[in-house]
């Protein structure tokens, strides 16, 4: 008989952080993961020091028009003068946060309808479900170039355009998981207790059906990365001068052919890389769900 049994003592019981550090260890054993959060980390430290040790963003003739990668200028400059690294740098701030902000919003915004057609059922989840395939009916992309360009141009238009052509997604799939959360045991014993529908719906049900729109909205990051970018070269939604990725790409198009390849190059693959990083991270979380 082993001694903790000779002393009486109970077995130690999982507590919910505990089980998050055994997750987030064996996330950290994954390669992929490890990559994927480097890669964001390191944009994060770039992005908070990068105002202290680069040039203005926006000041033109720094050291001449499309001057090629070199010592001062490593990502050499546009036709403008204006320094590619700085530029880039400077888009990280920008298209990153909206991304995050695009993902959030749009999770939010979605979960709070998916929960409501899940619990309530019968017409609630027929008419929220049916405005969600009409919804669905158009690639995310298209959806928010239509509403973008309705909207008009600016920063706030393109988040609202991208943000509603991504709930739906939020939508089905938390509705997906409040069908079986419904059912369990924790939420008769809610209602049994006297709480309100509403309450046991967002109180009970919802926080247990997040975790696959958590994982979805990592997905939902990069393509909101990548959404905002191909409205900008498409010149609708964020537009020149702004420092942002999608600008530079448009910018630097037309100097590609001329030889100038370094204006859109590097631009275009700090947006390679953000999107791989959170599909990475999207990934590999999906795989820990299973």
């Amino acid at each position: 008989m082993s001694a903790a049994a000779t002393d009486g003592a109970t077995p130690v019981q999982t507590t919910e952080t505990g089980r998050l550090r055994v997750r987030l260890g064996t996330l950290l054993r994954r390669p992929l993961f490890v990559v994927g959060l480097t890669i964001l980390v390191g944009y994060a430290v770039v992005a908070i020091v990068g105002p202290w040790l680069l040039p203005d963003p926006l000041a033109t003739g720094q050291g001449g028009p499309l001057q090629a990668p070199s010592a001062d200028h490593p990502f050499g400059t546009d036709r403008f003068g204006r320094d590619v690294l700085a530029r880039s740098v400077a888009a990280i701030r920008l298209d990153v946060v909206l991304g995050v902000t695009i993902a959030a919003l749009a999770m939010t915004i979605g979960s709070a309808i998916g929960v409501l057609a899940g619990y309530w059922g019968g017409w609630v989840d027929e008419a929220i479900m049916r405005c969600t395939d009409v919804l669905l009916a158009f690639p995310g992309f298209v959806l928010a170039l239509i509403i973008a360009a309705v909207l008009g141009d600016n920063v706030r238009n393109v988040v609202i355009a991208v943000a509603i052509a991504y709930t739906p997604h939020f939508v089905r799939l938390t509705r997906a998981q409040v069908l079986s959360v419904r059912e369990m045991e924790f939420v008769d014993a809610a209602r049994i207790g006297g709480n309100r529908p509403l309450r046991v719906a967002f109180r009970h049900v919802l926080p247990n059906s997040l975790g696959p729109s958590m994982v979805q909205a990592t997905l939902v990051t990069g393509w909101a990365i990548l959404d905002v970018a191909g409205l900008a070269f498409l010149g609708v939604g964020i537009g020149p001068p702004t420092a942002e990725w999608g600008v530079m790409v448009a910018e630097g198009a037309n100097d590609v052919v001329s030889g100038y390849w370094w204006t859109s190059l590097f631009p275009g693959g700090m947006i390679v890389l953000a999107v791989a990083a959170f599909h990475l991270l999207g990934d590999e979380l999906e795989g820990e769900l299973r």
